[in-house]
């Protein structure tokens, strides 16, 4: 740890464990039929991961697909072996308002208990793929709670053309007046008077990394609140196939920044402080306002 934060607080770090095929990019060119023939490379790209999380002794939180999950046990294992929190993101990266209530109760069960079969952990903890969880889908956050979950990491409270909910609070929410559930939504900083993504992905991959520093340095500092910050196995991974029917878009979404990703991260787990997820959600349920609670002008998106 730097002066680049405050030595009280502990940002969330999370890994959204899915294999390069396996992303919202792509999900229009590569059909999920087409899966099991593909080679995988999900494995080395994890075990990247956790000798950088022990090279800078932090641990962090793995939402898994269920999908991945059953195909590779062993590293579940490793990954809870090695202290890290095993999440859930859904069986097979399919986006939460694709579902009724009825099927997306089967998807996030069918998950958590292939992930828990295979490393031995409770799984408390769900980030829906491509933060798909939404105001058309209000249903979502009952249905957590009814099965038990503890938090949710679900919500991009920005306006963006792939996901978002740009009313939802910044910070920790409790979504439903009657569950002691929690929603962490993925961090964004304020620019200008307007809130910008800030919370990894895309953004950190092509962004310089002095954003990124700006930006937790004012939630730490301005807000005093946790950061929520994501990443993928597959960014790490620059030599990974690419996808040449796919729209142009797709791709510079998808390959920008993969050859300064792995550097990125070993400056960002180094300079701030950071912690599994069910910790920081631990630590914010204080704090959470109820949905629909006011907000200062700053908390609403312009």
């Amino acid at each position: 740890m730097t002066d680049g934060d405050s030595p009280a607080i502990i940002n969330g770090l999370s890994v959204d464990v899915e294999d390069w095929f396996q992303v919202g990019a792509f999900e229009n060119v590569i059909e999920r039929d087409d899966w099991d023939g593909i080679k995988t490379r999900v494995e080395r790209n994890v075990d990247r991961i956790l000798d950088l999380f022990a090279e800078a002794d932090v641990h962090a939180t793995f939402f898994t697909l269920g999908w991945v999950a059953k195909r590779h046990p062993a590293m579940i294992r490793r990954i809870a072996e090695a202290g890290h929190e095993l999440a859930s993101h859904g069986y097979d990266h399919a986006r939460v308002f694709t579902f009724d209530r009825a099927t997306f109760a089967e998807d996030i069960r069918k998950a958590r208990e292939i992930i828990e079969d295979c490393s031995g952990q409770k799984v408390t903890g769900y980030r829906a793929p491509s933060f798909s969880i939404d105001q058309r889908t209000p249903w979502a956050f009952m249905e957590l709670a009814e099965q038990g979950y503890v938090y949710s990491s679900s919500v991009a409270p920005i306006a963006h053309d792939h996901y978002g909910w740009p009313e939802a609070p910044r910070f920790s929410f409790r979504p439903i007046p009657w569950s002691d559930l929690v929603e962490l939504p993925v961090t964004t900083a304020m620019l200008g008077g307007r809130r910008v993504a800030a919370g990894g992905g895309g953004f950190f991959r092509v962004l310089p990394y002095a954003f990124s520093r700006w930006a937790i340095r004012q939630v730490n500092r301005r807000d005093e609140r946790p950061a929520v910050f994501y990443f993928h196995p597959w960014e790490v991974d620059p030599d990974q196939p690419r996808v040449p029917n796919a729209p142009m878009r797709s791709k510079l979404r998808h390959y920008a920044g993969l050859e300064q990703m792995a550097g990125k991260l070993r400056d960002l787990v180094h300079e701030f402080r950071w912690g599994r997820m069910d910790m920081v959600a631990h630590r914010e349920a204080a704090k959470a306002i109820e949905l629909g609670e006011d907000s200062s002008s700053e908390e609403i998106a312009a």
